[in-house]
């Protein structure tokens, strides 16, 4: 039988818990530095240093807990797995049902700052009609939506579970934002385009050159600026040949050590070459939960699932809007309208980076409210 039921949930860290994470950070064993100690070799000491000290000494988890828990948090089971999310209703009638999904190394708390600005517009200078009914779920494999049940989860898989959990909350139309890993799951649910989808608001396409010369001869000038940041990318991006090859070996290590976690979790930080917004108490709150979540290894294996799946591409013809963000991955447009053909919708914000919701989050509220506007 499928435990269809939704039931409430609380963030509830035992003081035990605590106490083992402050003991563990206490006896840190960190690396031999890389000659200069600086970015260009992974995550430095002296990064690891100060974050460190900043999570035993000045961290304060209990308050974070307290920020994480005033929003209401269920639980319950779609496809064989345990789905947690987080789901707050609009006061304004008529608001549009949206679903946030989240990036990767990150969890439903990338979203906390955006949740006032969506369901509560007019307290922000908005408008009523601009409101959001937000549901923002952990991902299979992330934050409190573990253990993993069973193989397979990959991003398309996520998609279906996502529309089943909408289905299942009432909601016969809904839009979906996403970054990252989530906005992977977004273009999923644009390629699905079930009953109701009114479309998806993304922070990157990943659309890549074809080969085709006639696609070059239409690049813009700061498309080449983003051809080089891919290249960057790759070069640093040694985290996904590892998750999506060896997951479970990389796990022990981020399972049993908290700062390994911190440390492989280094694209808040580094991302952007050093561009990154992010304040380190959200880092670190980040990083906390999927500690105490133990969700290191669902986390990695889902690169390796996404690996692992078949399929020939396919073109979205859902209504599509994106924001591209400065120091973030740059979406080009040439190469996204050839696997989208619906883009009704593109920003350039010239701050903020990758995880611009931690960051920037009322610019990126903003054109989401933006987007969905002109659909109706």
């Amino acid at each position: 039988m499928t435990n269809t039921d939704i039931l409430p949930f609380r963030v509830e860290v035992t003081p035990a818990e605590v106490d083992d994470l402050m003991d563990r950070l206490s006896r840190t064993r960190l690396p031999q530095p890389a000659p200069g100690d600086d970015w260009s070799y992974g995550t430095p000491n002296s990064y690891l240093h100060e974050a460190v000290q900043r999570w035993r000494t000045g961290f304060d988890w209990p308050a974070q807990q307290e920020r994480i828990n005033t929003v209401p948090h269920f639980t319950t089971e779609v496809d064989g797995q345990t789905l947690h999310f987080i789901h707050v209703r609009s006061a304004h009638p008529d608001a549009t049902p949206l679903l946030l999904a989240h990036t990767y190394p990150g969890s439903s708390v990338d979203y906390l700052d955006m949740i006032g600005p969506l369901t509560d517009p007019v307290a922000y200078g908005g408008r009523a009609e601009d409101a959001f009914d937000l549901v923002i779920p952990d991902a299979p494999g992330y934050g409190f939506s573990n253990p993993v049940a069973e193989a397979g989860w990959d991003t398309a898989r996520v998609a279906r579970a996502y529309d089943e959990l909408m289905r299942r909350l009432g909601y016969t139309r809904y839009g979906i934002h996403g970054s990252d890993n989530g906005a992977m799951v977004a273009r999923e649910l644009g390629l699905l385009n079930p009953d109701g989808f009114l479309g998806l608001h993304v922070l990157q396409l990943f659309s890549f050159p074809s080969g085709d010369p006639s696609e070059f001869e239409r690049l813009e000038p700061q498309d080449y600026a983003g051809l080089e940041h891919m290249k960057w990318f790759q070069s640093v991006g040694g985290y996904n040949t590892m998750n999506a090859s060896r997951p479970q070996t990389v796990a022990v290590g981020l399972s049993d050590s908290p700062v390994a976690l911190l440390a492989y979790s280094e694209l808040f930080n580094s991302f952007g070459n050093g561009t990154s917004l992010v304040p380190l108490d959200t880092i670190l709150t980040e990083v906390t939960v999927n500690w105490f979540a133990n969700a290191a290894a669902g986390m990695s294996r889902s690169y390796l699932e996404n690996a692992r799946a078949e399929g020939e591409p396919q073109v979205n013809s859902a209504p599509t809007g994106v924001a591209v963000f400065a120091d973030d991955f740059q979406t080009i447009r040439v190469f996204a309208e050839r696997d989208n053909s619906d883009i009704v919708h593109w920003s350039r914000f010239d701050k903020g980076g990758h995880f611009a919701a931690l960051e920037v989050p009322e610019v990126v509220a903003g054109d989401i409210r933006a987007f969905f506007a002109a659909l109706r």
